[in-house]
C-alpha cells in the first residue's frame, strides 16, 4: 500500500493565486497549511518517447488540452440519471451548502475585524519600537530587564559587564539600533531576494510597516531616510483581494501594485549598465555603446508581475508567471505575519529555530546515518555468527574465529 507524500517542514506553502487556486483560496491571514497527496504508482512506459512526440506536435498538444479543457465540470450523467425524489433532495442538500457558505463568508469577514482591532492595540507598539531603532527614545528599565530575561542565564557575568564598559566607550555616538531592518530582512525569506548592490539603499530603511484596506487587502509601508540611491520618503506595496469570496468564504488573493522608484542618476538598482566597444569597419573610428541590461534586485518587490487575463494568448504568457505571483504573494504575506509582527526576533535570530520547527540541539546526540547503517550491518553480521556458533554447539566462539584467520 502506498504511503502518503507528507509535506516537508522547511519547504514554505505554495501561495495561492486566481490561477493556482480557482476554488480553495488564500485566507487574508496566512495559516492554512498546504495538504498532502497520496502517491499514485504509474505503470511503466517511455517518457522519452511520449515526451518527443509532444515536443514534435505543438498542435496535438493544444489539441489534447482543449478536448481536457473541455471535459473540466462536465456531468457524468450520474446525477441526471436519478429517480426525480432524489434529485429534489440533492438540490435541496445544495440549499443547505449555500446557507453553510454564506456563514463561512461572515466567519471570515469577522476574522478580518477582529485582526483589524489587535492591530490597532499593536500599533502602539509598532511606534515604540520604530522610535528605539531610529534612536527617538530609549527603552525602559523595565523594558530592558524584560529583555534580558530571555537571554541565555549561563553566560559569564563578569565578561559581559567587561563588553558593556567598552562598549560605553565606542559607541557613545551611535544612534538607535543601525542596519537594524536590513539585519532582519536578510535572516527572513527576503534574504534571497537581496542582493550585496542592494544593501547600501537598506541601510536606509528606517522602518517597515503595513496598514489595511477599506476594502479586503493591506498596504506595506516601507519608510528610507535620506540616501544617495532615490528621492522617495517611502515604497509602498498594496495587496488586493477580490470583492467575492471562495469556496470556502476565504478571500481570493487579486494582484498587487508597487510604488514607481524615482532613482537618481546612475543608481538604479534593477539595470546594470554595460559598455561595448564598437569599430567602424569603414572609418575605422570607434565608440562607446552603453547598454542598459535588467539585473535581480530587491526592488523589483516594487513592480511586480501582472497575472494573465483571460484575453491573453496562452503561448504569449511568460512560462515563470505563475511562479512570479506565488513567490511575490508569499513574500507580502511573510511581511505581514511574520517580519513586522516580530522584527527583533528576526534581527536576533531566534524565529529562524521556529521557522525550522526544532529548537537547538547537541550535536553529540546524533551521527551520521552512514556510520549508524555501517554499525548495524556489523551488529547483524555478528549475530548471524553468533548464531551459527550456538547451532553446532561444539565449538567455543574463540576457536571458531582462529579456524577462520588459518
Amino acid at each position: 500500500m502506498s504511503e502518503p507524500i507528507r509535506n516537508k517542514r522547511h519547504e514554505p506553502p505554495v501561495a495561492p493565486t486566481p490561477q493556482n487556486t480557482p476554488l480553495d483560496k488564500a485566507p487574508i491571514s496566512s495559516r492554512a497549511q498546504q495538504p498532502g497527496v497520496a502517491s499514485i504508482k504509474e505503470e511503466d512506459f517511455d517518457r522519452a518517447a511520449a515526451a518527443s512526440i509532444f515536443a514534435s506536435n505543438p498542435k496535438l498538444v493544444s489539441m489534447m488540452q482543449n478536448k481536457l479543457s473541455g471535459l473540466v465540470g462536465k456531468s457524468s450523467g450520474y446525477i441526471e440519471s436519478l429517480p426525480a425524489p432524489v434529485r429534489k433532495r440533492v438540490a435541496g442538500l445544495k440549499g443547505v451548502q449555500k446557507e453553510h457558505s454564506k456563514l463561512e463568508a461572515e466567519f471570515q469577514a469577522e476574522v478580518l475585524a477582529l485582526e483589524k482591532k489587535f492591530f490597532a492595540k499593536y500599533a502602539p507598539l509598532y511606534e515604540k519600537r520604530a522610535k528605539i531603532i531610529n534612536g527617538a527614545v530609549e527603552p525602559s528599565e523595565a523594558e530592558i530587564q524584560a529583555g534580558e530575561e530571555d537571554e541565555d542565564e549561563d553566560e559569564d557575568e563578569q565578561e559581559k559587564d567587561d563588553s558593556e564598559d567598552k562598549d560605553d566607550e565606542s559607541a557613545a555616538d551611535i544612534k538607535g539600533i543601525p542596519e537594524f531592518w536590513l539585519s532582519a530582512m536578510k535572516n527572513s525569506t527576503l534574504a534571497e531576494t537581496i542582493t550585496d548592490r542592494d544593501e547600501g539603499a537598506l541601510k536606509s530603511l528606517v522602518d517597515i510597516r503595513m496598514e489595511y484596506l477599506d476594502r479586503p487587502g493591506f498596504r506595506l509601508i516601507f519608510e528610507f531616510s535620506d540616501n544617495e540611491y532615490f528621492t522617495n520618503k517611502t515604497l509602498t506595496k498594496t495587496y488586493y483581494y477580490q470583492e467575492e469570496n471562495g469556496y470556502g468564504g476565504d478571500f481570493i488573493y487579486d494582484h498587487a501594485e508597487g510604488d514607481k522608484i524615482n532613482w537618481k542618476d546612475g543608481k538604479d538598482l534593477t539595470v546594470r549598465i554595460e559598455s561595448k566597444k564598437q569599430r567602424n569597419k569603414n572609418t575605422k573610428q570607434t565608440r562607446i555603446v552603453k547598454k542598459t541590461i535588467p539585473t535581480p534586485s530587491f526592488f523589483d518587490f516594487f513592480n511586480p508581475a501582472t497575472p494573465p487575463t483571460d484575453d491573453d494568448d496562452e503561448e504569449e504568457v511568460d512560462e515563470d508567471i505563475e511562479a512570479k505571483l506565488e513567490l511575490d504573494y508569499q513574500l507580502g504575506e511573510d511581511i505581514k505575519e511574520k517580519l513586522i509582527p516580530r522584527a527583533i526576533d528576526w534581527f536576533t535570530g531566534e524565529a529562524l529555530q521556529f521557522e525550522q520547527g526544532f529548537d537547538d540541539f547537541d550535536e553529540d546526540e546524533f551521527e551520521d546515518e552512514d556510520d549508524e547503517d555501517e554499525d548495524e550491518l556489523s551488529r547483524d553480521e555478528d549475530d548471524e555468527e553468533e548464531s551459527d556458533e550456538e547451532g553446532d554447539g561444539s565449538k567455543p566462539k574463540q576457536e571458531t574465529a582462529e579456524c577462520k584467520q588459518s
